[in-house]
C-alpha cells in the first residue's frame, strides 16, 4: 500500500487509474486507500462544467484542457456518463475526442458511469477528485450528463459551477430558476455564432439581474464561445481566475470546502449505517410484517419506528 500512495502521489497514471477502479468496484482496499491519500488532498482547484446535452460540454473541456496545459498545469477530468447500470455501457462518442488531450504531458481523464446512481453524478466521483488532487493535479474538470439532480450535485463538490447553453437552449433559459440559476457561477453561451445568439444572451443577463445577490456577492458573467474552434476559451479561463480569487479573498473559499466536508461525511455515515442496521435478522424481521402491512393491518410509519428500536 505505502509503495501504491507513493506512486499515485507522483503522478503515474496507471496507479491513478487503479486507484479509481479500486474506488467504483468497492474492493476492500477502498477504505484505507482513501485514508492515506486524504491528508495529500486540497490543492486542486475543482471545476464543474453542467448543461443540457448537445451543448457542446465535452468540446469546451478539451479546449479547457489544452489551454490550461499549454501554461504548464497537471489536469484531471473526471467525465460522467449516462451508462447503464446492467451492462456498464460504453463511452460517449464526445468522450473519444478526449483521447488526443488524454495523452497530454500532466493530463489524466477518466469516463466513470452513473451506474443507475440517482441524478447522473457517479457516487464515487467527489474521492476519485480525491485521487486526482493527491496525484498533484493543479485543476480537476467534473464534467457531467447535465440531466435532472446532477446539475445540483455538481455544485456541492466543485469550486467553480459553469453552466454551458447554446442558442437553441430556450426552454432551459426559461426552467433556469428551477436549479440552473441557483448553481452556476459562470454562463458560458456555446455556439453563439449560431442564430438567436444575441437574444439568449440577452435574457441570460436579465435573469442575473433580477436575481437576488448571492452570498459571496458574487456578479455572474455570461461569456460567448466557439468551442470547437476555441474562441473564447480564454476569456473562460480567466473568468474562472477571477471567480477563484473572489472566493479567497471573501473566505467562501474555505466556507464552501467545509460545506463540501459536511456533506461528505454526512453521505458517509448514512451509507454505512444503512449496510450495517439491515442485518439478516433485521431483514427477516421485515419480511414477516409485510403481509400484515401490505393487508392494512399494519402501517409502515409505526413499523419503521418499531424496528429501529428493536
Amino acid at each position: 500500500m505505502k509503495d501504491f500512495i507513493s506512486k499515485i502521489i507522483s503522478g503515474e497514471k496507471k496507479y491513478i487509474s487503479r486507484a479509481i477502479s479500486i474506488v467504483e468496484n468497492g474492493t476492500e482496499e477502498r477504505d484505507s486507500l482513501l485514508e492515506e491519500l486524504y491528508k495529500h488532498t486540497g490543492k486542486a482547484y475543482r471545476i464543474g462544467i453542467t448543461g443540457p446535452p448537445g451543448a457542446g460540454k465535452s468540446t469546451l473541456t478539451n479546449c479547457l484542457v489544452k489551454r490550461l496545459q499549454s501554461k504548464g498545469y497537471k489536469i484531471g477530468v473526471i467525465a460522467v456518463d449516462p451508462t447503464s447500470p446492467f451492462t456498464g455501457g460504453a463511452l460517449l462518442g464526445d468522450r473519444i475526442r478526449m483521447s488526443e488531450v488524454s495523452l497530454l504531458e500532466g493530463v489524466f481523464i477518466r469516463s466513470m458511469a452513473t451506474r443507475g446512481s440517482l441524478g447522473g453524478l457517479s457516487k464515487n466521483v467527489v474521492e476519485a477528485c480525491d485521487i486526482l488532487d493527491a496525484s498533484g493535479k493543479d485543476f480537476i474538470i467534473i464534467e457531467t450528463v447535465g440531466v435532472g439532480q446532477s446539475e445540483l450535485d455538481i455544485a456541492e463538490m466543485a469550486d467553480t459551477t459553469i453552466v454551458v447553453l447554446v442558442p437553441e437552449s430556450g426552454d432551459s433559459v426559461q426552467q433556469l430558476k428551477a436549479g440552473l440559476m441557483e448553481i452556476a457561477d459562470i454562463f458560458v453561451l456555446n455556439k453563439s455564432d449560431r442564430l438567436g445568439a444575441d437574444g439568449i444572451a440577452a435574457s441570460l443577463k436579465n435573469i442575473i439581474h433580477l436575481k437576488p445577490p448571492s452570498e459571496d456577492k458574487w456578479e455572474i458573467n455570461v461569456l460567448k464561445t466557439i468551442a470547437d474552434k476555441g474562441e473564447g476559451v480564454e476569456e473562460v479561463i480567466k473568468e474562472m481566475t477571477r471567480h477563484k480569487y473572489h472566493l479567497e479573498k471573501t473566505g467562501y473559499f474555505d466556507k464552501k470546502r467545509k460545506e463540501h466536508i459536511k456533506k461528505k461525511i454526512v453521505e458517509l455515515v448514512n451509507g454505512k449505517l444503512q449496510i450495517h442496521f439491515w442485518s439478516e435478522e433485521k431483514k427477516q424481521i421485515l419480511e414477516s410484517h409485510i403481509d400484515k402491512i401490505y393487508g392494512k393491518t399494519e402501517n409502515p410509519y409505526s413499523f419503521s419506528k418499531q424496528i429501529i428500536g428493536t
